[in-house]
């Protein structure tokens, strides 16, 4: 029936390139689109284009920040910046800041080790995490998500770094499993605050 449609069913092909919308919810997501008035259409069109080229990832940090303008993690004079708290994706860092707890600078890897999906610590900003290492950096906590992935980016991370500065992370108390941008503002204040040695 939808091939008989074939703006549908472009939309729909569209839609299905969007990474972590289930297949189940692509149908209600194309009819909340073809519902919408065409002003509303034309600015959510208009914000989408104006964040891509608006926004670009940090090159210190790898965080998302306004083009021409400095991060607002890596040059705020109130952050310690000898503190980095390491992180899967940008918003687990999100996650993190709610908490009002941490007041150091952050790094986004990108993602997680994970061989079966491709990806390798080449595709992941690992390297440029070593490199700001040697600058005065003294403590890196790893704020990464307790999934094997996460752990196996985690024990990587260290293996680079042992010896040259502080390795902590998130206290015991996050469930393992879980993804730091789902948990509330108590458990993930309290495993930042509560850290320990990895």
């Amino acid at each position: 029936m939808i091939h008989k449609l074939p703006p549908l069913k472009q939309m729909l092909k569209q839609l299905q390139q969007v990474p972590y919308l289930a297949s189940k919810n692509l149908y209600r997501v194309a009819v909340h689109f073809l519902d919408m008035d065409d002003q509303a259409l034309e600015q959510f069109c208009k914000s989408l284009a104006d964040a891509k080229k608006n926004l670009e990832k940090c090159s210190i940090c790898c965080a998302w920040k306004e083009r021409q303008r400095v991060c607002l993690f890596c040059f705020d004079t109130k952050r310690d910046q000898s503190v980095v708290c390491v992180v899967e994706a940008w918003q687990d860092l999100l996650a993190i800041e709610k908490t009002g707890g941490y007041k150091g600078v952050y790094h986004v890897l990108g993602g997680s080790i994970c061989p079966l999906d491709g990806i390798g610590p080449e595709q992941l900003s690992i390297e440029l995490l070593v490199q700001r290492t040697k600058t005065d950096i003294k403590e890196i906590i790893l704020a990464l998500n307790q999934t094997p992935e996460g752990e196996a980016t985690s024990a990587y991370i260290a293996q680079k770094l042992i010896g040259t500065v502080i390795i902590s992370c998130l206290a015991q108390g996050l469930p393992v499993g879980a993804s730091l941008e789902y948990m509330d503002r108590l458990t993930v204040y309290k495993a930042i605050s509560e850290r320990r040695p990895f």
